[in-house]
């Protein structure tokens, strides 16, 4: 016997970026478990970030619908190109750099576009589906968020038809780092958690990639919810070599408030400190990096040392994970943070390199990293034993013996999680 259920995603190939990864994955693993998958996605979206060779990861055979959407950020270009683009990926500048015309942006955006921005898909979504869904017997709906406007699709299909519905959730809602810098008026941010709590109420079932999050949302609903993390995929890459320096990489986006002084200042004193560091060491930054992020490290004098790489494909971001003798790890240090799992974490998990994390106090990543046996993590305020732990991995990368030793990391592989999620599926 088999089941059909259909998916509604915003991010889909070729969307780059980590939104991506988690239902291009599952999508692809689904079939195994006796679950075909259909997949509804916008056919014109204003991706942030785009990724060409994620293309050839969609499963072939896989149904993919594609209805056009309109979006605001397409209108907001003509007047201001620079400034769409970094808000669409979430890169908000600090309120003092902030022009006139972002803060209008952002003050439009907050309060104008409900949850968000790609809320205008919705009404033709849901009519699609209302026709479409009980032509095929389809009566299982997945809706995967942010962009949270997805859920909205599922509350209205829930409401009019008989189907199972289950509300994957990458990342929270209301107590996510940036709604705080979206300056929403007290009507906004109040329609924000009215429908974030109907969607949680009224979701058969809902998933989340962190226990932080499962215990936030279990304050808000009574349905139940399983952690199921992101993950690591068979990632192929043509790296035999590693890197001939000592460097350490971080890779990703390097926004304005995750900004590791700590880790500057450490890098700093280790290259006055040790001659043969100073000689070896180069920080590599693969991704967008933010002026503010690169005005603090010229103030502790590493620009010298910086090979700054910018974006590049998934597939050669596995590439920089798997050259590189230290992994870096940065989240902003917040409490709205400690539920944040950076789908990278995974992939330099299996990239056999240790890793260094910087972080908020009781972080999921935290938990994860001790488990594996992975990498070190270290809070704001470990200044002494982050520069140790630095010098430790140098002393060991010029012993040529700086390696990883991780254990029980099956659990992530993408194969397994999709287990855990087909299970959910079969029981709805």
């Amino acid at each position: 016997m088999r089941k059909k259920v259909l998916i509604i995603a915003y991010y889909w190939p070729p969307a780059g970026g980590p939104g991506v990864q988690r239902w291009l994955k599952f999508v692809k693993y689904l079939p195994e478990f006796n679950i075909d998958p259909v997949v509804v996605v916008p056919e014109n979206p204003n991706y942030p970030i785009v990724d060409e060779s994620l293309k050839a990861e969609i499963s072939k055979g896989v149904e993919v619908i594609k209805i056009p959407i309109s979006e605001p950020y397409k209108l907001a270009s003509i007047f201001s190109k620079g400034k769409t683009n970094t808000i669409s990926k979430g890169i908000i500048n600090t309120q003092k750099k902030q022009s006139l015309l972002e803060k209008a942006m952002l003050f439009v955006r907050g309060n104008f576009f409900i949850p968000d921005a790609r809320v205008g898909w919705v009404a033709p979504v849901t009519s699609f589906l209302l026709d479409y869904m009980p032509k095929k017997d389809i009566n299982t709906i997945i809706t995967t968020g942010p962009p949270h406007s997805m859920h909205l699709i599922g509350l209205n299909v829930k409401e009019k038809l008989d189907v199972k519905w289950l509300a994957d959730f990458r990342d929270p809602w209301t107590t996510i780092g940036y709604h705080k810098q979206l300056k929403l008026t007290a009507s906004s941010v109040k329609k924000h958690k009215s429908l974030e709590n109907q969607v949680l109420s009224k979701a058969d079932y809902v998933t989340v990639t962190s226990s932080v999050t499962k215990s936030e949302f279990k304050t808000i609903t009574h349905q139940p919810i399983t952690v199921i993390t992101n993950g690591y995929d068979n990632e192929v890459a043509d790296v035999t070599v590693l890197d001939d320096k000592f460097t350490l990489a971080h890779i990703g986006s390097l926004l304005s408030k995750r900004n590791p002084e700590i880790l500057w200042k450490a890098l700093s004193e280790l290259l006055i400190e040790h001659d043969n560091f100073k000689a070896d060491f180069q920080l590599n930054l693969v991704g967008y990096v933010s002026d503010e992020v690169l005005e603090s490290i010229n103030t502790y004098k590493l620009t010298d040392y910086v090979n700054k790489i910018g974006y590049v494909s998934h597939s050669e971001s596995i590439k920089y994970q798997k050259q590189s003798q230290v992994l870096v790890l940065i989240e902003i240090n917040s409490e709205e943070t400690k539920c944040i799992i950076p789908g990278k974490l995974f992939e330099y998990m299996v990239s056999n390199r240790p890793i260094i994390a910087i972080g908020p106090k009781d972080s999921d990543v935290e938990t994860i990293l001790k488990e594996t046996n992975t990498g070190a993590y270290f809070e704001y305020d470990t200044y002494e034993n982050l520069k140790n732990t630095i010098l430790e991995y140098y002393n060991a990368f010029k012993a040529n013996n700086l390696k990883s030793f991780p254990i029980g990391l099956q659990k992530y592989h993408r194969k397994s999680l999709t287990n855990t999620l087909s299970q959910l599926l079969w029981e709805l």
